[in-house]
């Protein structure tokens, strides 16, 4: 029986076009490159190098230590340089971040529902993909009205060793909440990292309002629908409090 609901962020709870968010996020980011004394362009194609390393990760050192050692390698930055640029990248996802929340489509679903799932009962986790420290992701969640304390569990990359859609990042969670797979649903809006949930036993919801499905996979039988579709089938499962 279901009693955790895993909740992907960008473009499920957090309502948004990614192209539109990440070109506004880049933008601004380049600005923190270049404010100590980095190339911008060479920064960011550091950084999606990073961020290919952190997917292709093997367990073996943390997510954040992945993309690091591969940020200074990429840019022959010292480790005491990059300790710099790091500390500048999170006081920018603390202080700044929040002008990109311009690109969201206002919803008061996610709050809801995150807030009502652990009422009727169920565990609630954050099952974001673990590319930002977790300052960026208390940002993110404050521009839908939530902090990480209303998620038993929150993957980020100081506490992540997998991203999706590698189906150890699962079994990862799986292990930290003390859950089996078919006792979770994994919510979210892409087809190939959030769905792969169901190849490590999990059930899964395909939030389609901006839904990603760059693979071209065939969804035609997972269970979808809207963010107010997933509410109420949500909603309508069995309190389980009691």
């Amino acid at each position: 029986m279901i009693n955790t609901i895993l909740f992907d962020l960008d473009g499920t709870l957090l309502q948004f076009s990614q192209d539109e968010f990440i070109e506004d996020y880049l933008g601004k980011l380049k600005k923190v490159f270049r404010s100590r004394g980095l190339d911008a362009e060479k920064s960011l194609t550091a950084m999606w190098v990073g961020i290919k390393d952190m997917v292709l990760n093997d367990g073996s050192m943390t997510n954040a230590e992945r993309f690091w050692i591969t940020f200074a390698h990429e840019l022959s930055l010292s480790e005491e340089q990059c300790r710099v640029i790091e500390a500048a990248c999170d006081d920018f996802y603390v202080h700044e971040f929040d002008t990109v929340k311009s690109v969201l489509t206002p919803n008061d679903i996610s709050e809801r529902l995150v807030r009502a799932l652990p009422k009727k009962g169920y565990q609630v986790v954050l099952a974001t993909n673990p590319f930002f420290p977790s300052c960026a992701v208390t940002t993110r969640l404050g521009w839908i009205g939530l902090t990480q304390e209303d998620f038993s569990l929150v993957t980020h990359y100081t506490n992540s060793s997998y991203c999706k859609p590698n189906l150890k990042y699962f079994e990862e969670v799986f292990t930290k909440i003390e859950r089996r797979p078919e006792q979770c649903l994994m919510v979210g809006n892409n087809s190939f990292e959030d769905m792969a949930a169901g190849k490590a036993g999990a059930e899964t919801f395909l939030v389609t309002d901006f839904m990603e499905n760059e693979a071209d996979l065939d969804i035609s039988d997972l269970r979808q629908g809207t963010l107010a579709e997933l509410e109420e089938y949500l909603m309508s499962l069995p309190d389980i409090s009691k």
